[in-house]
Protein backbone atom coordinates (compact mmCIF):
# COMPACT_ATOMS: atom_id res chain seq x y z
CA UNK A 1 0.00 0.00 0.00
CA UNK A 2 1.55 3.40 -0.89
CA UNK A 3 2.18 6.26 1.64
CA UNK A 4 -0.57 8.43 0.00
CA UNK A 5 -2.80 5.75 0.72
CA UNK A 6 -1.47 5.04 4.48
CA UNK A 7 -2.04 8.61 4.48
CA UNK A 8 -6.00 8.46 4.19
CA UNK A 9 -6.93 4.88 5.37
CA UNK A 10 -5.31 5.90 9.03
CA UNK A 11 -6.69 9.55 9.31
CA UNK A 12 -8.24 10.69 12.64
CA UNK A 13 -11.60 10.78 10.79
CA UNK A 14 -10.92 8.12 8.13
CA UNK A 15 -14.16 5.63 6.72
CA UNK A 16 -14.69 3.05 9.29
CA UNK A 17 -17.26 0.43 9.37
CA UNK A 18 -15.97 -2.14 11.97
CA UNK A 19 -18.76 -1.77 13.71
CA UNK A 20 -20.86 -3.32 10.92
CA UNK A 21 -18.97 -6.26 10.33
CA UNK A 22 -20.24 -8.49 12.69
CA UNK A 23 -23.78 -7.85 11.71
CA UNK A 24 -22.60 -8.29 8.21
CA UNK A 25 -21.29 -11.95 9.12
CA UNK A 26 -24.23 -13.00 10.77
CA UNK A 27 -26.41 -11.82 7.78
CA UNK A 28 -24.81 -13.80 5.04
CA UNK A 29 -26.44 -16.86 5.21
CA UNK A 30 -29.92 -15.20 5.46
CA UNK A 31 -29.00 -12.64 2.44
CA UNK A 32 -27.41 -15.69 -0.06
CA UNK A 33 -31.07 -17.66 1.58
CA UNK A 34 -33.88 -14.58 0.64
CA UNK A 35 -31.55 -13.55 -2.48
CA UNK A 36 -31.23 -9.95 -0.49
CA UNK A 37 -29.09 -8.26 1.57
CA UNK A 38 -31.01 -8.29 4.91
CA UNK A 39 -31.93 -5.22 6.11
CA UNK A 40 -30.43 -5.48 9.66
CA UNK A 41 -27.13 -5.73 7.45
CA UNK A 42 -28.35 -2.62 5.46
CA UNK A 43 -28.95 -0.53 8.53
CA UNK A 44 -25.68 -1.50 10.01
CA UNK A 45 -23.42 0.06 6.85
CA UNK A 46 -25.41 2.79 6.96
CA UNK A 47 -24.66 4.19 10.44
CA UNK A 48 -21.21 3.94 9.72
CA UNK A 49 -21.36 6.60 7.32
CA UNK A 50 -19.95 4.31 4.35
CA UNK A 51 -23.23 5.55 1.58
CA UNK A 52 -22.33 8.79 2.26
CA UNK A 53 -18.62 8.65 1.94
CA UNK A 54 -18.81 10.58 -1.53
CA UNK A 55 -21.77 12.78 -1.06
CA UNK A 56 -20.63 16.35 -0.94
CA UNK A 57 -20.72 17.65 2.23
CA UNK A 58 -23.09 20.57 1.54
CA UNK A 59 -25.79 17.15 1.31
CA UNK A 60 -24.78 16.32 4.39
CA UNK A 61 -22.14 13.80 3.20
CA UNK A 62 -18.34 12.74 3.97
CA UNK A 63 -16.56 13.65 1.06
CA UNK A 64 -13.98 11.18 1.73
CA UNK A 65 -11.22 10.35 -0.34
CA UNK A 66 -11.44 6.93 -2.53
CA UNK A 67 -8.76 4.87 -0.60
CA UNK A 68 -11.15 5.11 2.35
CA UNK A 69 -14.04 4.06 0.61
CA UNK A 70 -12.29 1.03 -1.30
CA UNK A 71 -10.96 -0.03 1.94
CA UNK A 72 -13.90 0.12 3.57
CA UNK A 73 -14.86 -2.28 0.90
CA UNK A 74 -12.62 -4.66 1.30
CA UNK A 75 -13.08 -4.92 4.97
CA UNK A 76 -16.76 -5.64 4.20
CA UNK A 77 -16.05 -8.26 1.46
CA UNK A 78 -14.08 -10.68 3.42
CA UNK A 79 -17.17 -10.64 5.80
CA UNK A 80 -19.66 -11.28 2.51
CA UNK A 81 -18.47 -10.32 -0.80
CA UNK A 82 -22.78 -9.87 -2.13
CA UNK A 83 -22.95 -7.34 0.54
CA UNK A 84 -20.02 -5.60 -0.42
CA UNK A 85 -21.33 -6.02 -4.29
CA UNK A 86 -24.19 -4.15 -3.76
CA UNK A 87 -23.31 -1.63 -1.08
CA UNK A 88 -20.70 -0.10 -3.07
CA UNK A 89 -22.87 0.00 -6.23
CA UNK A 90 -25.58 1.43 -3.89
CA UNK A 91 -22.72 4.17 -2.38
CA UNK A 92 -20.92 5.14 -5.46
CA UNK A 93 -24.13 6.57 -6.76
CA UNK A 94 -23.70 9.75 -4.81
CA UNK A 95 -20.54 10.34 -6.79
CA UNK A 96 -22.29 10.56 -9.57
CA UNK A 97 -25.10 12.45 -8.60
CA UNK A 98 -22.05 15.04 -7.56
CA UNK A 99 -21.47 15.16 -11.48
CA UNK A 100 -24.78 16.06 -12.25
CA UNK A 101 -27.02 19.01 -12.46
CA UNK A 102 -27.12 20.26 -8.77
CA UNK A 103 -31.09 20.01 -8.80
CA UNK A 104 -31.01 16.28 -9.25
CA UNK A 105 -28.74 15.99 -6.02
CA UNK A 106 -31.47 18.05 -3.91
CA UNK A 107 -34.36 16.01 -5.65
CA UNK A 108 -32.45 12.80 -4.06
CA UNK A 109 -31.00 14.16 -1.13
CA UNK A 110 -33.44 16.54 -0.07
CA UNK A 111 -35.20 14.30 2.29
CA UNK A 112 -31.48 13.51 3.65
CA UNK A 113 -28.52 12.29 3.21
CA UNK A 114 -29.36 8.24 3.77
CA UNK A 115 -31.22 7.82 0.87
CA UNK A 116 -30.21 5.47 -1.47
CA UNK A 117 -30.06 4.68 -5.06
CA UNK A 118 -29.48 1.52 -7.44
CA UNK A 119 -28.69 1.05 -10.86
CA UNK A 120 -28.79 -0.61 -13.87
CA UNK A 121 -26.69 0.92 -17.35
CA UNK A 122 -27.39 -1.39 -19.51
CA UNK A 123 -29.02 0.49 -22.73
CA UNK A 124 -30.29 -3.08 -24.14
CA UNK A 125 -33.66 -3.13 -22.67
CA UNK A 126 -34.46 0.68 -23.19
CA UNK A 127 -36.64 3.07 -25.31
CA UNK A 128 -35.91 6.73 -25.07
CA UNK A 129 -38.13 9.69 -26.27
CA UNK A 130 -36.77 13.06 -26.38
CA UNK A 131 -39.71 15.44 -25.39
CA UNK A 132 -40.14 18.86 -24.45
CA UNK A 133 -38.26 19.51 -21.05
CA UNK A 134 -36.59 16.11 -20.95
CA UNK A 135 -37.11 12.47 -22.08
CA UNK A 136 -39.75 9.80 -21.83
CA UNK A 137 -38.60 6.11 -20.86
CA UNK A 138 -39.40 2.88 -20.74
CA UNK A 139 -38.51 -0.82 -20.57
CA UNK A 140 -36.74 -3.40 -18.49
CA UNK A 141 -33.15 -3.51 -17.27
CA UNK A 142 -31.53 -6.15 -15.40
CA UNK A 143 -28.50 -6.68 -12.78
CA UNK A 144 -30.07 -3.81 -10.38
CA UNK A 145 -28.13 -4.66 -7.22
CA UNK A 146 -29.91 -3.52 -4.00
CA UNK A 147 -32.97 -2.44 -5.67
CA UNK A 148 -35.05 -3.49 -2.67
CA UNK A 149 -33.16 -1.16 -0.68
CA UNK A 150 -33.08 1.80 -2.58
CA UNK A 151 -35.85 4.93 -3.49
CA UNK A 152 -34.17 6.07 -6.32
CA UNK A 153 -32.51 4.33 -9.54
CA UNK A 154 -30.52 5.28 -12.49
CA UNK A 155 -30.74 3.71 -15.62
CA UNK A 156 -28.85 3.60 -18.86
CA UNK A 157 -30.50 4.84 -22.29
CA UNK A 158 -29.51 5.23 -25.71
CA UNK A 159 -30.91 8.62 -27.37
CA UNK A 160 -31.35 7.71 -31.20
CA UNK A 161 -34.06 10.97 -32.06
CA UNK A 162 -31.90 13.34 -31.65
CA UNK A 163 -30.79 13.40 -35.47
CA UNK A 164 -27.58 10.58 -36.46
CA UNK A 165 -24.53 12.79 -35.54
CA UNK A 166 -26.20 13.35 -31.99
CA UNK A 167 -26.88 9.36 -31.11
CA UNK A 168 -25.56 8.98 -27.28
CA UNK A 169 -25.96 7.75 -24.27
CA UNK A 170 -27.37 8.88 -20.87
CA UNK A 171 -28.12 7.92 -17.20
CA UNK A 172 -31.33 8.47 -16.15
CA UNK A 173 -32.41 9.22 -12.40
CA UNK A 174 -36.47 8.18 -11.78
CA UNK A 175 -37.90 8.12 -8.03
CA UNK A 176 -39.44 4.82 -6.62
CA UNK A 177 -43.09 5.79 -7.50
CA UNK A 178 -41.94 5.65 -11.14
CA UNK A 179 -41.02 2.31 -11.73
CA UNK A 180 -41.31 -1.71 -10.47
CA UNK A 181 -39.25 -4.64 -9.30
CA UNK A 182 -39.29 -7.49 -10.95
CA UNK A 183 -38.10 -10.43 -9.02
CA UNK A 184 -35.71 -12.28 -11.44
CA UNK A 185 -32.49 -12.79 -9.39
CA UNK A 186 -32.12 -16.41 -9.19
CA UNK A 187 -28.35 -16.99 -9.73
CA UNK A 188 -25.59 -19.15 -8.47
CA UNK A 189 -23.39 -16.69 -7.02
CA UNK A 190 -23.76 -13.13 -5.57
CA UNK A 191 -27.38 -14.38 -3.99
CA UNK A 192 -27.39 -11.26 -1.56
CA UNK A 193 -27.26 -9.27 -4.33
CA UNK A 194 -30.57 -8.78 -4.88
CA UNK A 195 -29.87 -7.97 -8.69
CA UNK A 196 -33.80 -7.83 -9.71
CA UNK A 197 -35.00 -6.29 -12.72
CA UNK A 198 -36.29 -2.60 -13.32
CA UNK A 199 -39.56 -2.47 -15.18
CA UNK A 200 -40.99 0.87 -16.55
CA UNK A 201 -44.24 0.02 -18.57
CA UNK A 202 -44.94 3.39 -19.53
CA UNK A 203 -43.23 6.20 -20.13
CA UNK A 204 -41.84 8.02 -17.72
CA UNK A 205 -40.98 11.83 -18.17
CA UNK A 206 -37.36 12.28 -16.73
CA UNK A 207 -36.51 16.14 -16.80
CA UNK A 208 -33.32 17.29 -18.43
CA UNK A 209 -31.61 17.55 -15.60
CA UNK A 210 -31.82 14.34 -13.64
CA UNK A 211 -30.01 12.98 -17.13
CA UNK A 212 -26.16 12.26 -17.12
CA UNK A 213 -24.69 12.84 -20.68
CA UNK A 214 -21.99 9.93 -21.18
CA UNK A 215 -19.44 12.62 -22.34
CA UNK A 216 -19.93 14.67 -19.36
CA UNK A 217 -18.48 12.09 -17.29
CA UNK A 218 -16.14 11.07 -19.76
CA UNK A 219 -14.54 14.87 -19.46
CA UNK A 220 -15.28 15.23 -15.65
CA UNK A 221 -17.52 17.56 -15.72
CA UNK A 222 -18.80 18.22 -12.30
CA UNK A 223 -20.06 21.36 -9.44
CA UNK A 224 -18.21 20.14 -6.75
CA UNK A 225 -15.36 22.48 -5.01
CA UNK A 226 -13.59 19.61 -4.47
CA UNK A 227 -11.01 18.37 -6.39
CA UNK A 228 -11.56 14.59 -5.76
CA UNK A 229 -14.64 15.12 -8.10
CA UNK A 230 -12.33 15.30 -11.13
CA UNK A 231 -11.52 12.00 -10.97
CA UNK A 232 -13.32 10.38 -14.06
CA UNK A 233 -16.83 8.57 -13.20
CA UNK A 234 -16.02 5.65 -14.85
CA UNK A 235 -13.02 5.49 -12.57
CA UNK A 236 -14.99 5.09 -9.95
CA UNK A 237 -17.68 2.90 -10.98
CA UNK A 238 -15.21 0.14 -12.52
CA UNK A 239 -14.17 -0.52 -8.75
CA UNK A 240 -17.18 -1.04 -6.87
CA UNK A 241 -18.05 -4.43 -9.18
CA UNK A 242 -14.47 -6.06 -8.89
CA UNK A 243 -12.95 -4.89 -5.65
CA UNK A 244 -15.18 -6.91 -2.83
CA UNK A 245 -13.38 -9.86 -4.91
CA UNK A 246 -10.30 -8.39 -3.28
CA UNK A 247 -11.76 -9.21 0.40
CA UNK A 248 -13.66 -12.43 -0.87
CA UNK A 249 -10.50 -13.91 -1.63
CA UNK A 250 -8.81 -12.83 1.37
CA UNK A 251 -11.82 -14.84 3.43
CA UNK A 252 -11.08 -17.50 1.18
CA UNK A 253 -7.65 -18.20 1.95
CA UNK A 254 -8.24 -17.28 5.59
CA UNK A 255 -10.97 -20.27 5.60
CA UNK A 256 -8.37 -22.52 3.58
CA UNK A 257 -5.52 -22.23 6.28
CA UNK A 258 -8.29 -22.62 9.27
CA UNK A 259 -9.68 -25.31 7.76
CA UNK A 260 -6.56 -27.32 6.77
CA UNK A 261 -4.85 -27.03 10.00
CA UNK A 262 -8.07 -27.89 11.95
CA UNK A 263 -8.82 -30.92 10.14
CA UNK A 264 -4.97 -32.41 10.54
CA UNK A 265 -3.70 -33.79 13.13
CA UNK A 266 -0.24 -32.68 12.05
CA UNK A 267 -0.94 -28.76 10.97
CA UNK A 268 3.39 -28.44 10.51
CA UNK A 269 2.87 -30.97 8.21
CA UNK A 270 1.06 -28.54 5.64
CA UNK A 271 3.99 -26.47 5.59
CA UNK A 272 6.60 -29.20 4.21
CA UNK A 273 4.33 -29.94 1.68
CA UNK A 274 5.42 -28.12 -1.14
CA UNK A 275 2.18 -28.44 -3.60
CA UNK A 276 0.43 -26.95 -0.40
CA UNK A 277 2.82 -23.94 0.62
CA UNK A 278 3.08 -22.77 -3.10
CA UNK A 279 -1.05 -21.98 -3.64
CA UNK A 280 -0.71 -20.32 -0.52
CA UNK A 281 2.22 -18.46 -1.30
CA UNK A 282 0.85 -17.50 -5.25
CA UNK A 283 -2.90 -16.72 -3.55
CA UNK A 284 -1.37 -14.47 -0.84
CA UNK A 285 0.35 -12.62 -3.36
CA UNK A 286 -2.35 -11.98 -5.67
CA UNK A 287 -4.32 -10.67 -3.43
CA UNK A 288 -1.54 -8.33 -2.37
CA UNK A 289 -0.35 -7.16 -5.38
CA UNK A 290 -3.63 -6.63 -6.44
CA UNK A 291 -4.79 -4.53 -4.01
CA UNK A 292 -1.78 -2.83 -3.68
CA UNK A 293 -2.24 -1.92 -7.86
CA UNK A 294 -5.85 -0.52 -6.66
CA UNK A 295 -4.28 1.93 -4.16
CA UNK A 296 -1.45 2.83 -6.08
CA UNK A 297 -3.39 3.96 -8.92
CA UNK A 298 -6.10 6.27 -6.61
CA UNK A 299 -3.05 7.51 -4.51
CA UNK A 300 -1.76 8.86 -8.66
CA UNK A 301 -5.25 9.74 -9.54
CA UNK A 302 -5.72 11.97 -6.57
CA UNK A 303 -2.03 13.24 -6.80
CA UNK A 304 -3.08 14.87 -10.30
CA UNK A 305 -6.86 16.22 -9.34
CA UNK A 306 -5.53 17.31 -6.15
CA UNK A 307 -2.92 19.58 -8.14
CA UNK A 308 -5.10 20.54 -10.55
CA UNK A 309 -3.85 18.37 -13.24
CA UNK A 310 -5.90 16.34 -15.99
CA UNK A 311 -5.24 12.38 -15.26
CA UNK A 312 -3.33 11.33 -18.52
CA UNK A 313 -5.59 9.62 -20.57
CA UNK A 314 -2.57 7.07 -21.20
CA UNK A 315 -2.90 6.39 -17.53
CA UNK A 316 -6.85 6.20 -17.27
CA UNK A 317 -6.89 3.37 -19.99
CA UNK A 318 -4.61 1.63 -18.33
CA UNK A 319 -6.33 1.95 -14.83
CA UNK A 320 -9.47 1.06 -16.69
CA UNK A 321 -7.60 -2.65 -17.90
CA UNK A 322 -5.97 -2.99 -14.45
CA UNK A 323 -9.61 -3.09 -12.58
CA UNK A 324 -10.70 -5.34 -15.19
CA UNK A 325 -8.13 -8.08 -14.32
CA UNK A 326 -9.06 -8.08 -10.73
CA UNK A 327 -11.80 -10.47 -10.59
CA UNK A 328 -9.72 -12.66 -12.74
CA UNK A 329 -6.43 -12.59 -10.56
CA UNK A 330 -8.96 -13.26 -7.47
CA UNK A 331 -10.77 -16.09 -9.26
CA UNK A 332 -7.10 -17.20 -9.70
CA UNK A 333 -6.13 -17.35 -6.43
CA UNK A 334 -9.31 -18.52 -5.05
CA UNK A 335 -9.12 -21.84 -7.64
CA UNK A 336 -5.84 -22.32 -6.01
CA UNK A 337 -6.97 -23.46 -2.47
CA UNK A 338 -10.58 -24.45 -3.54
CA UNK A 339 -8.67 -27.14 -5.52
CA UNK A 340 -6.98 -28.62 -2.58
CA UNK A 341 -10.03 -27.79 0.00
CA UNK A 342 -11.18 -31.30 0.43
CA UNK A 343 -14.12 -32.92 0.53
CA UNK A 344 -16.28 -31.21 2.73
CA UNK A 345 -15.81 -28.13 0.15
CA UNK A 346 -18.21 -29.33 -2.41
CA UNK A 347 -21.43 -29.46 -0.09
CA UNK A 348 -23.70 -26.52 -0.42
CA UNK A 349 -23.18 -25.03 3.05
CA UNK A 350 -19.10 -24.52 2.29
CA UNK A 351 -18.26 -20.58 3.13
CA UNK A 352 -15.44 -21.36 0.76
CA UNK A 353 -17.67 -22.25 -2.34
CA UNK A 354 -19.67 -20.02 -1.42
CA UNK A 355 -16.69 -17.28 -1.94
CA UNK A 356 -15.61 -19.55 -5.66
CA UNK A 357 -19.17 -18.78 -7.01
CA UNK A 358 -19.79 -15.26 -6.49
CA UNK A 359 -15.81 -14.74 -7.33
CA UNK A 360 -17.18 -16.64 -10.95
CA UNK A 361 -20.45 -14.90 -10.89
CA UNK A 362 -18.81 -11.70 -10.98
CA UNK A 363 -16.85 -12.60 -13.88
CA UNK A 364 -20.44 -12.03 -15.92
CA UNK A 365 -20.19 -8.37 -15.62
CA UNK A 366 -19.18 -6.52 -18.64
CA UNK A 367 -16.69 -4.11 -16.89
CA UNK A 368 -14.64 -7.47 -15.40
CA UNK A 369 -13.94 -9.02 -19.20
CA UNK A 370 -10.56 -7.59 -19.57
CA UNK A 371 -10.31 -8.41 -23.43
CA UNK A 372 -11.22 -5.46 -25.11
CA UNK A 373 -9.52 -3.02 -22.33
CA UNK A 374 -6.33 -4.94 -23.17
CA UNK A 375 -6.80 -3.88 -26.85
CA UNK A 376 -7.32 -0.33 -26.16
CA UNK A 377 -4.47 0.08 -23.90
CA UNK A 378 -2.03 -1.83 -26.09
CA UNK A 379 -3.26 0.31 -28.96
CA UNK A 380 -2.88 3.63 -26.87
CA UNK A 381 0.64 2.10 -26.16
CA UNK A 382 0.92 2.11 -29.65
CA UNK A 383 -0.26 5.59 -30.45
CA UNK A 384 -3.79 5.41 -30.86
CA UNK A 385 -6.17 7.05 -29.55
CA UNK A 386 -8.53 5.53 -26.65
CA UNK A 387 -12.07 4.32 -28.41
CA UNK A 388 -13.20 3.72 -24.62
CA UNK A 389 -15.12 6.86 -22.86
CA UNK A 390 -15.77 4.98 -20.36
CA UNK A 391 -11.98 5.41 -18.17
Amino acid sequence: MGQAALKYINSDDALDVSSALETISSCAAEGREKREIPKKAIEAIRETGYFRAFLPKQYGGLERPPQEFFKASVDIAERDMGTAWASGIIAVHAYQLSLMDPKAAQDVYGAGPDTLISSSYNPSGAKVETVKGGFKLSGQWGWSSGSGHCDWVLLGGLIFDQGPENIHYRTFLLPRKDYEIEDTWHAMGLQATGSNDIVIKEGMFVPEYRTHHQMDGFNCKHYQENGMYSIPWAQMFIRVVCTPAIGAAKHALALFIENATKSSTDPTRLASDPDVTRRVAEAANLIDETEAIMYRNFDEMMEHVNAGREIPMKDRVKYRYQASLVIERMMQAVDLVFDIAGGRSVYRNSPIQDIWHDIHIARAHVANNPIGFARNLGAVHLGADSTDVFV
